[in-house]
C-alpha cells in the first residue's frame, strides 16, 4: 500500500532528499549545521534565496537527523504559508508549543516557520519576543525567499544563510538519476532545456520533466518549450529577423501575432529571450541602451495589465527606430 502511494506522489515530493547527505548542493552550509549538530550547538537558523533551491529540504533533513521517528511529531512544529501566521497564531500555536517543556526528553524542540515573509511586522515583532525568552527549550528555523522582508530584530537573533539558485552541474547528476528510476526518454538538448527554464530551481526541472513527460512520453527541447509554452529559439530568431528586415510594419505585426496566436506564447517571454538575443548584436552600445530601455518600458506596461496587442506596436516601433538609426 505504501509503496503505490509513494508512485502516486509528484516526482519533486517522490525525491525528495531524505537525509543531509543526499543534498546535492550547498556543500558548506551542509557541513556547517552538520558540525553545529554533532556538538550540540545547533543556534536558531534564517535560510533564505530563491525557490527550489533546497531550503526546505534541508531544514527537514536536520530534523530527522536530531528526533527518531516516534517523537518527531511532538518535537518538530511545522507552519507554511498556507498557515494563519498572523499575531494570534504567534501568541497562540508557537507560544504554547515553545513554552511546553519535554519532560522525559533531554534536548529542545525545533520551529520551522516556512515562507516567513509572509509574516506580518506585528507576527513578526511578537516573534522576537518568543526566540529570546525559550532559546533554552526551542530553535527556531525561519525560512524566506527575500531576507528584506524578515525584521532586523530577528536577523540579528539568527544565523543566517543564504542559499544560491543551483548550478547546472549541481542538477545534472540529480536529473540524470530521477530520469534512471522513472525508465523514462530524455534527450541530451532535452536536458539543457530543462536546465535552462528552471534558472537554478530544483523544483521546476522537475515539474517540468514530469510534465512534458506525460504529456509527450519524450522529452526533447522542442517539447519541453511546447509543454510550458516558451519560445524556442527559432520563434526568437525569426521574430528578430521580421523585427529587423521587414520592411513593413502591418507585415510584421501580423507574422508576430500569427505565431504568438498558433504557439501560445506570452509576450512578456517573448521579451524575456529577445533581450538575451539583443545583447549579442553587433551594434553600437548607445543604440544598444536605447533599445534596452524601450523593451525595459514595454515590459513594465505589461507587468501593470496593459494589453499586449498595443505593446506588441511599441516593439516594432522600437526596432523600427534601431534600423534607422543604423542605417
Amino acid at each position: 500500500m505504501e509503496s503505490s502511494v509513494k508512485s502516486n506522489l509528484p516526482w519533486v515530493e517522490k525525491y525528495r532528499p531524505a537525509t543531509l547527505t543526499d543534498l546535492i548542493s550547498h556543500e558548506e552550509i551542509i557541513s556547517t549545521i552538520n558540525k553545529f549538530i554533532q556538538e550540540e550547538q545547533l543556534p536558531h537558523l534564517l535560510f533564505y534565496g530563491p525557490p527550489g533551491t533546497g531550503k526546505t529540504s534541508t531544514i527537514l533533513a536536520c530534523a530527522r537527523q536530531l528526533y527518531k521517528p516516534q517523537s518527531f511529531g511532538s518535537m518538530v512544529l511545522e507552519l507554511n504559508a498556507s498557515d494563519d501566521r498572523g499575531i494570534n497564531i504567534v501568541r497562540g500555536q508557537i507560544l504554547d508549543f515553545a513554552s511546553t517543556r519535554t519532560i522525559f526528553k533531554g534536548g529542545y524542540k525545533l520551529i520551522i516557520l516556512d515562507e516567513a515573509d509572509a509574516m506580518t511586522n506585528d507576527a513578526q515583532n511578537a516573534l522576537r519576543r518568543i526566540i529570546e525568552k525559550y532559546t533554552e527549550n526551542v530553535r527556531f528555523c525561519i525560512i524566506c525567499n527575500y531576507l528584506s522582508k524578515i525584521i532586523p530584530a530577528i536577523q540579528s537573533r539568527c544565523t543566517r544563510f543564504r542559499f544560491a539558485p543551483l548550478s547546472p552541474d549541481q542538477i545534472l547528476p540529480r536529473l540524470e538519476h530521477v530520469v534512471e528510476a522513472e525508465g523514462i526518454e530524455v534527450t541530451e538538448d532535452g536536458k539543457k532545456a530543462l536546465m535552462t527554464l528552471a534558472g537554478g530551481d530544483m523544483r521546476k526541472v522537475l515539474n517540468v520533466l514530469q510534465s512534458t513527460w506525460m504529456a509527450y512520453k519524450n522529452v526533447t527541447e522542442e517539447n519541453v518549450y511546447n509543454c510550458v509554452g516558451h519560445p524556442l529559439k527559432q520563434d526568437i530568431n525569426d521574430i528578430i529577423f521580421w523585427l529587423l528586415n521587414e520592411e513593413s510594419f502591418k507585415t510584421c505585426y501580423e507574422k508576430i501575432q500569427n505565431l504568438k496566436t498558433q504557439k501560445g506564447l506570452a509576450l512578456e517571454d517573448i521579451l524575456t529571450e529577445i533581450h538575451l538575443v539583443v545583447n549579442r548584436l553587433e551594434i553600437p552600445p548607445r543604440i544598444t541602451s536605447q533599445l534596452l530601455i524601450n523593451l525595459a518600458s514595454i515590459e513594465e506596461r505589461l507587468a501593470d495589465g496593459c494589453v499586449e496587442k498595443p505593446q506588441i506596436t511599441a516593439l516594432i516601433a522600437a526596432f523600427s527606430k534601431v534600423r534607422t538609426l543604423v542605417v
